[in-house]
């Protein structure tokens, strides 16, 4: 029904995860022809641009990667009804956010670009089709797939046949490509029939090209689809672990890097997603945990629900504690004072700012009318803007008008810039870059007293202060 080694796939979706998945796909399988289709056309336009510093993704190993393998077997196109047609597989990394209205509002994924997607490759196929869901999804999504797929056929023996796969990716922004090249695990859930299964050793042939056997996992459907929200939920629940320490190591004098350090020799817990910060961000954590919470309160586990939430509520503290604590400290008010800010982007070694903690400490000081200069060496000016828009679109009780925030927001080229004569500097992404800065020169250009906020704890607390800064770090007494 299905063969076992494929040799044309089609990516629909060329975002954060099927862009890198699926160059890495074709560079490491020659044999495979990979194309990956999206309905914006510049962003296809960016991927297929010969300049490789213009790819719509900033991460690092990607343009060689891309080079390799576009135009020998690799390409993007708009054409997505050519690839469905074309393909013996087909990957689905569609975008699936946080729903904004309606029923599961703020919680409930939104899955309309997914099942557009089904719909389109049911009316589009003529012939036998593995469909795989790389996009994070809720438990049993798959058999919406499979429903939409199967109910949009012909009730005859020449209708195409599809068998559905659940293949999560596990990817870290800044490090994708390591991570793809290098997987602790490939997740695979497919049905539970011979259809199934022969699918499921389609796409582990795939992957079996560059990763050990041993380490592609298969699982049952739904096991892999939870997994997916589980290991997001677990990394994330780390990271507000260390952060609701970090707030009583203020307190006590203790300091939190020395804590995260002892109890991370501890085999049973290990060092790893242990740094405290100003919050985490990106697009799947909080994402991942209030679909998980949502899920839990639908299948009636009211308990489970709250314990998975109060992990987003805890990065929110961190987030409006950072924040309250440089409007205490500057004598608890920043209207009209000069906030300079260091990245946007919600980690380093990426332009994605999706839930950056950036976004929110600035709406928390421009709702006090502070003035925010803003530095990332990867992030637009126009990105800038359109997060915060979007913030306001979501919460219009507290919208800043337009003309407000371009009063307000300035977004610069250079970092000496961004800081001359500034109040007070936060650090909000751990780009290195900021470690190397001439913080002597930072320091005479700036008012006194000099105050630094490191949301990141990047800088050398002993150093900073010898140069006359007041520094104040994330957990440290």
């Amino acid at each position: 029904m299905f063969p076992t080694q494929i040799t044309k796939i089609a990516c629909i979706g060329a975002g954060y995860v099927g862009g890198p998945t699926m160059a890495v796909i074709a560079q490491q399988c020659p044999h495979i022809r990979v194309t990956v289709v999206d309905i914006n056309p510049q962003r296809i336009a960016d991927w297929n641009d010969e300049d490789l510093s213009k790819l719509p993704i900033y991460e690092p190993g990607l343009p060689e990667v891309v080079a390799e393998a576009r135009g020998r077997n690799l390409f993007f196109s708009t054409d997505v009804e050519g690839a469905i047609r074309e393909s013996e597989m087909i990957f689905i990394s569609v975008n699936t956010p946080t729903k904004t209205y309606g029923v599961g509002k703020g919680m409930a994924a939104d899955l309309k670009f997914v099942e557009l997607c089904a719909r389109q490759i049911a009316e589009v196929a003529t012939t036998n089709k593995i469909v795989v869901e790389k996009s994070t999804l809720p438990v049993r999504t798959a058999q919406a797939i499979r429903t939409i797929l199967d109910s949009s056929q012909p009730d005859n023996n020449e209708a195409p046949q599809f068998s559905v796969l659940s293949n999560p990716e596990f990817l870290a922004e800044g490090t994708a490509i390591q991570d793809l090249l290098h997987a602790d695990r490939v997740l695979i859930g497919s049905e539970d029939n011979e259809a199934g299964k022969q699918a499921e050793q389609a796409l582990a042939n795939i992957y079996a090209n560059w990763i050990p056997r041993e380490q592609i996992v298969t699982t049952r459907i739904w096991s892999s689809e939870l997994s997916k929200l589980a290991a997001n939920a677990f990394l994330a629940q780390r990271i507000s672990s260390i952060n609701s320490i970090s707030a009583l190591c203020e307190r006590t004098g203790a300091d939190v890097d020395e804590v995260a350090r002892a109890i991370g020799m501890d085999s049973r817990i290990g060092s790893k997603f242990l740094k405290s910060s100003v919050g985490f961000g990106g697009s799947c954590f909080q994402k991942d945990i209030l679909n998980l919470v949502y899920l839990c309160r639908h299948f009636n586990l009211p308990e489970v629900a709250e314990y998975w939430e109060q992990v987003v509520k805890l990065n929110d503290y961190q987030k409006h504690r950072f924040a309250k604590q440089i409007i205490d400290t500057l004598f608890n008010t920043v209207s009209g004072k000069k906030i300079a800010f260091l990245g946007w982007a919600f980690k380093k070694d990426t332009n994605d700012t999706r839930e950056s903690a950036a976004i929110y400490v600035a709406d928390e000081l421009l709702q006090d009318r502070a003035e925010i200069h803003v530095f990332d060496p990867k992030v637009t000016k126009e990105q800038i803007f359109s997060d915060l828009k979007y913030l306001y679109q979501l919460n219009p009780a507290q919208a800043i008008s337009t003309e407000t925030l371009q009063s307000l927001v300035h977004v610069h080229a250079d970092p000496y810039e961004a800081l001359q004569s500034a109040h007070a500097i936060a650090v909000l992404t751990e780009w290195d870059e900021f470690k190397a800065y001439d913080w002597q020169k930072i320091y005479d250009a700036m008012l006194k007293p000099a105050f630094v906020f490191d949301g990141r704890n990047i800088l050398d607390h002993a150093t900073m202060q010898t140069i006359g800064f007041e520094l104040k770090s994330i957990g440290k007494g």
